[in-house]
């Protein structure tokens, strides 16, 4: 009895020395045991394991979608999501797995603690109410209609599991001799010290789970028609070959978004409020009239691009690697697009200057179209002329100095353009050049910007050649 004292004397001896943790003599008895099991403790047992969540419910199936035509014949129409599955209760924490105390340890003791229990799982989603679309041409046939399309209940959460249940101690308190020296010699002493044994803690109880939400209430979609409604084609993108054979009809389809839709239906009706109406549907068909020279196999794998503006006007995009010379004309809803020529844009531009020849009135330039193509496409041309200053002034002067300048910027006129089939002749003695310039010795620089176009299409294409002009003599 007089250790136990001395032992409990001590602790509390030890305890009011820090008052800086400790300012009230009624401090709980947890902290008490706290601290002096903190000093050298032994788990007595071993802890349980925590129980598993419970696994959350199956999501309710969505109601079916439905179309039907209203003619005023009663219909009953369920279109119910189902119910959300009940979510499972998480599992029970394990208890503590325990073990007999015992009193020769020399440690203080705490009891393993149980596991705690698994929280329960969510309810499973209520499913969805199913969309109906309705064909009728009189809305009073919506009258004879029962529909219910109400959302499917949420699932029921699963609850907490239970903590397992800690280790509890046989005995709270026990005394241990200990004793050094040897026995009946004088150094010979033995002390008793009190031991303690703290119960382990019950594990908690799992989080109850949360409720399915409830499923969204089904949709309606009205359309004012006795036959299927064709979808939206606003926009299409197709090779040639198949505009041509069978043409393509636009569409758009004008939607309005109205309230209080349960009102159209029989009494007692569960539809969502709010519901779209077609109000308009545009349309717009476009043909092609190959009526070009050209085979359109050559080009049926080109595609153009129909789009429908406003409610009966048709935009035509052509495409990018083909010229088309085209004429669209509208009657009504039908564009006609009229094809009269077309060529291929890598065609386009294989100009090349073959000679310069002549001197004088007579000095011309031949430039010859590679593609042969020249037939549908018109060419304009301007002409830069340059000549060289050194070689004005040797012919004249005996002198070498000087540099290329311009004696003529502008355009050619047209009767200063003889062409024959895929062959041009700038004739440029006849422009406005002094003639000193185009006499023989001279060097010239002649740059050529040639725009050829077809319908609506144009490109330009830069040239340029140098040369000495040659005396008749030399050339012959």
């Amino acid at each position: 009895m007089y250790v136990r004292f001395f032992s409990k004397l001590s602790l509390l001896i030890s305890i009011l020395a820090l008052p800086q943790f400790i300012t009230s003599t009624s401090a709980p008895q947890s902290f008490l045991c706290s601290s002096v099991l903190a000093a050298d403790t032994k788990e007595l047992g071993k802890e349980g394991d925590n129980g598993d969540e419970g696994a959350k419910g199956d999501n309710g199936r969505n109601g079916d979608n439905l179309t039907v035509f209203a003619d005023g014949s009663p219909m009953t129409l369920d279109l119910t999501g189902g119910d959300g599955m009940p979510g499972e209760a998480g599992a029970k924490g394990e208890d503590a797995s325990c073990e007999q105390q015992s009193k020769e340890v020399g440690k203080n003791l705490r009891g393993a603690d149980g596991g705690h229990g698994g929280d329960g799982g969510d309810g499973g989603v209520g499913g969805n109410g199913g969309s109906l679309t309705v064909y009728t041409t009189n809305q009073e046939h919506l009258k004879q209609i029962y529909v219910i399309a109400a959302g499917g209940e949420g699932g029921v959460p699963g609850k907490g599991g239970e903590g397992g249940v800690g280790c509890q101690c046989e005995s709270p308190y026990w005394n241990e001799e200990t004793c050094s020296g040897k026995p009946g010699s004088p150094d010979y002493k033995c002390s008793t010290q009190e031991f303690q044994c703290a119960d382990g803690y019950s594990g908690k109880k799992g989080r109850s789970a949360r409720k399915g939400r409830e499923g969204k209430v089904g949709n309606l979609t009205l359309i004012n028609l006795d036959k299927s409604l064709a979808p939206d084609a606003p926009q299409v993108t197709m090779p040639i070959r198949e505009l041509k054979t069978r043409g393509f009809t636009l569409s758009r389809n004008i939607w309005k978004s109205k309230d209080n839709a349960s009102s159209l239906f029989a009494p007692g009706s569960i539809i969502a409020d709010k519901y779209k109406e077609l109000v308009a549907r545009h349309e717009h068909s476009v043909l092609m009239v190959w009526d070009a020279p050209q085979p359109v196999e050559e080009y049926g794998d080109q595609e153009i691009t129909l789009s429908l503006q406003g409610e009966n006007k048709a935009g035509v995009s052509l495409p990018e690697d083909t010229w088309l010379e085209t004429q669209t004309i509208q009657r009504d809803k039908l564009t006609e697009l009229f094809v009269f020529n077309a060529v291929r844009t890598k065609d386009v531009d294989k100009l090349s200057i073959e000679d310069i020849s002549g001197q004088g009135a007579n000095l011309k330039l031949t430039i010859l179209d590679k593609a042969e193509k020249s037939n549908i496409i018109a060419t304009d041309f301007q002409v830069k002329y340059l000549v060289n200053e050194k070689s004005i002034r040797r012919s004249i002067f005996g002198s070498d100095r000087g540099d290329y300048t311009s004696q003529y910027r502008g355009s050619v006129p047209s009767e200063a353009i003889v062409q024959d089939g895929n062959l041009f002749t700038l004739q440029l003695g006849k422009l406005p050049i002094p003639q000193e310039y185009l006499q023989p010795g001279i060097k010239i620089d002649v740059e050529v910007i040639a725009k050829r176009s077809l319908g609506d299409n144009s490109m330009v294409k830069k040239l340029s050649k140098r040369a000495t002009i040659k005396s008749v003599d030399a050339e012959s």
